[in-house]
């Protein structure tokens, strides 16, 4: 299985005050720290190395998790430094450390995915990059991408069009050569990697059909919670 990256170094303004003191991986859901439950399926998944991109608080992130021994997987870092580098800068630091190709996954995420599935659909592709999607029709949020036959069209956060069902999921691939196109040591969102790849008819799709659970707003966290706890009581049956 392919490593993964999880971008775990933003602010969470959203959930202030709670991100004031710790950072959003850390927050408490379902009696554990939400990265805990990350790398709990991440190891089921059969994923054996992790690089976590951390920046405001991050050194909380490195004393939970340590060196990923407790999930029989090899945790690394990849902290933002002095200025924090947005999701495609903090990606684009991260490349010494990460393979040819590589899973990314949002810190605040949780998604009932078969990786392995996803990872075989990218490589039968031969495109550089790859966006899992879900039928949105805007429930969850503006939707943002326009997808057929396996294929983004177009994913676009700022222009939106009516012939744009999809949101991203979550869950990418990335080929490494697509970010050393971008400056080192410089801000700028994974967002623009994506619509960039989209635009030259390089970023496959995988379309999924349960939806995800994120923890990057008080009713998130309460439903992502619902989730672990009803999960944890079916696995105990």
């Amino acid at each position: 299985m392919l490593p993964v990256a999880i971008l775990a170094g933003g602010l969470a303004t959203r959930l202030r005050p709670i991100t004031e003191e710790i950072p959003k991986s850390l927050i408490e859901v379902a009696r554990e720290p939400f990265i805990c439950h990350q790398l709990e399926y991440l190891r089921n998944q059969g994923i054996r190395s992790v690089v976590l991109c951390i920046g405001f608080l991050g050194e909380m992130i490195q004393e939970v998790v340590g060196d990923g021994s407790r999930w029989d997987m090899h945790v690394s870092y990849s902290p933002d430094g002095p200025v924090l580098l947005g999701t495609g800068g903090a990606l684009r630091q991260a490349l010494p450390l990460l393979g040819e190709h590589f899973f990314i996954l949002y810190g605040d995420s949780y998604l009932p995915i078969d990786f392995s599935d996803v990872e075989k659909t990218y490589s039968a592709s031969g495109k550089k990059g790859l966006m899992t999607v879900l039928k949105n029709q805007n429930r969850w949020d503006k939707s943002n991408v326009e997808f057929d036959a396996g294929q983004i069209t177009e994913y676009n956060k700022t222009v939106i069009r009516p012939q744009m069902h999809y949101i991203d999921y979550g869950l990418g691939i990335l080929q490494k050569t697509v970010l050393q196109a971008y400056p080192a040591r410089q801000s700028f969102d994974l967002s623009k990697v994506y619509n960039d790849l989209s635009l030259a008819g390089e970023l496959a799709g995988f379309e999924v059909f349960e939806r995800f659970y994120e923890i990057g707003s008080h009713q998130g966290i309460a439903d992502t919670q619902a989730y672990l706890l009803e999960k944890t009581v079916k696995g105990s049956l």
